[in-house]
């Protein structure tokens, strides 16, 4: 049976890594400043939370660090924690580089110290490469230009992860993932905004849903899919960072339009702009191009725009 550690086990994306790990046979460990406090409610959301066992951890003490590997003896350390907002770092821009940066310096620190046969995944962004000419799209060559705090850390923690992997033959790689939505995103995130606000429209709230700029475009996916990509990179004979992503970018006016079209609403008719909702920079177009996933993993996005909207409301 393997063991894996999985740092941010309580967010979206631990919840649906820590299910795909269960159902393969692995013992699943994960963490939290205070488990007695926290709910664990994305775990409980998928069945799973009496599956996996919780410890009480601080990325940003080695010595807590160093201690909790060595009592789990994981084969595989999946690094999802820290800021996950990009419209929260640029208030907060040491927080992202302290949760992000330093955190994963001080997992990769450990797995220098240890010297044990580790396999360690790190949860990169698209956001790294910025604004990109509309109709292109980036791949694991395109250079980074990060245009917020939370984009700045999650680079540098990109580059810091492949250091140890070239400098110290550390089993260490990068995910650099596209959006990739679901109904456990918490109420900060815009899909989850939406998708929530349409619903109280429709059920006869008199309220106007206020968003910033709807003409930014994305590349969307699905969350359950995109840990199966995580995975997939630590099954291989070598570590290497990939691209996940479907290859296609809609805007979030068509995002808007479609949570509003499912429930039989005109969207112009509930929406309002709020420009205290747009960022000091901002990424006009984002899109991936997922190849060398496709052929070195055998891994695509199933999940289209439009079946996601469909899942989101579901």
């Amino acid at each position: 049976m393997k063991r894996a550690l999985i740092f941010g086990i309580s967010g979206q994306d631990g919840a649906y890594l820590s299910r795909l790990l269960l159902s393969k046979g692995y013992e699943v460990h994960g963490t939290s400043r205070d488990p007695e406090l926290q709910t664990f409610g994305t775990l409980s959301a998928l069945g799973v939370r009496d599956r996996v066992e919780v410890h009480t951890a601080s990325l940003h003490e080695f010595r807590n660090l160093l201690r909790l590997v060595t009592t789990v003896e994981p084969d595989e350390i999946y690094n999802l924690a820290g800021q996950s907002s990009v419209a929260l770092s640029f208030p907060q821009p040491m927080e992202s580089i302290e949760s992000i940066t330093m955190a994963t310096l001080q997992i990769l620190e450990v797995m220098r110290y240890l010297k044990a046969p580790i396999r360690f995944y790190n949860a990169g962004s698209s956001e790294c490469f910025g604004d990109i000419a509309a109709g292109s799209a980036s791949d694991e060559t395109t250079a980074f230009h990060p245009r917020s705090p939370y984009a700045v850390a999650k680079a540098a923690a990109h580059w810091a992860t492949a250091n140890y992997r070239d400098a110290y033959q550390l089993y260490a790689c990068s995910g650099i993932l596209f959006n990739h939505e679901s109904p456990l995103r918490p109420r900060r995130f815009v899909t989850r905004k939406i998708v929530t606000s349409a619903q109280r429209i429709a059920a006869g709230e008199k309220l106007k849903l206020e968003l910033g700029d709807l003409a930014v475009s994305r590349d969307w996916g699905y969350a359950p899919e995109y840990v199966e990509a995580m995975w997939l990179m630590l099954q291989q004979p070598s570590a290497e960072d990939y691209v996940i992503a479907t290859g296609e970018s809609h805007p979030l006016e068509e995002l808007v339009a479609g949570v509003f079209a499912h429930l039989g609403l005109d969207w112009h008719d509930h929406v309002t702009i709020n420009k205290a909702f747009f960022r000091p920079s901002e990424i006009r177009y984002s899109r991936g191009n997922p190849t060398k996933a496709a052929e070195r993993l055998g891994w695509r996005a199933e999940t289209r725009f439009a079946q996601l909207i469909e899942k989101l409301m579901e």
